[in-house]
C-alpha cells in the first residue's frame, strides 16, 4: 500500500510540475512556434537593413504641400522586408498623411510562403485600427492580429515613407 501511495504522490507531483511549467508558457493564443512566427521580443536574425532597396517613390495626392507639419501631405508607398523562419519576406505599405497624421493605410501581402501570407493578411486586416488617426512619428507597431514579424517589415516601410515625406 505504501508503494502505491508513493507512486500516486510522485505521479501527481510530476503532473502538477508539468502543468505549472506549461501554464507559464501559455498566452491564450496560438504559440509562435506553431504559427511559424518568432515572438516580437526575439532577437533579429539578420543584421541587414530592414527596408528593401526598391521602394516606390512617395507620390503626393495634394501636390507636396505641407500643412504645417514635419511631413508633406499625400499618399506614400514603400516596401519593407523582414526575416521569417522561411527566409526574407516583403510587405507593401501605402499611407496617406495629413498634418503628420495617418488618415489611411493599406498593407498588401507580398510573402511567398503560405504561412507568411496568412500572417500578412491578418496583419493587413488589423493594422488600420492600430495606426489611423495617430501621428506617424508616434507609431511603432510590434504585433497585430497575432503577427509579430510582419510588424518589422511594416515599421521599415514606415521609416522609408517618413524619409520620402519629410518636408
Amino acid at each position: 500500500m505504501k508503494t502505491l501511495t508513493k507512486k500516486l504522490t510522485l505521479a501527481t507531483m510530476a503532473g502538477v510540475s508539468v502543468s505549472v511549467a506549461l501554464a507559464g508558457c501559455s498566452t491564450g493564443t496560438q504559440s509562435a512556434a506553431d504559427a511559424g512566427q518568432v515572438p516580437s521580443d526575439a532577437p533579429a536574425t539578420s543584421s541587414a537593413p530592414a527596408t528593401s532597396g526598391s521602394s516606390d517613390s512617395g507620390s503626393s495626392s495634394s501636390g507636396s504641400s505641407a500643412s504645417g507639419g514635419t511631413y508633406s501631405d499625400g499618399t506614400y508607398e514603400a516596401t519593407g522586408n523582414y526575416q521569417s523562419p522561411n527566409g526574407t519576406e516583403e510587405v507593401d505599405v501605402s499611407v496617406t498623411l495629413k498634418g503628420d497624421v495617418i488618415t489611411a493605410v493599406t498593407v498588401t501581402p507580398e510573402a511567398t510562403n503560405p504561412t507568411s501570407v496568412s500572417y500578412q493578411t491578418k496583419f493587413a486586416d488589423g493594422i488600420a485600427a492600430e495606426v489611423v488617426g495617430k501621428k506617424i512619428d508616434e507609431i511603432d507597431v510590434s504585433r497585430v492580429a497575432g503577427s509579430s514579424l510582419t510588424s518589422g517589415g511594416f515599421n521599415a516601410a514606415i521609416e522609408t515613407i517618413k524619409s520620402d515625406a519629410a518636408s
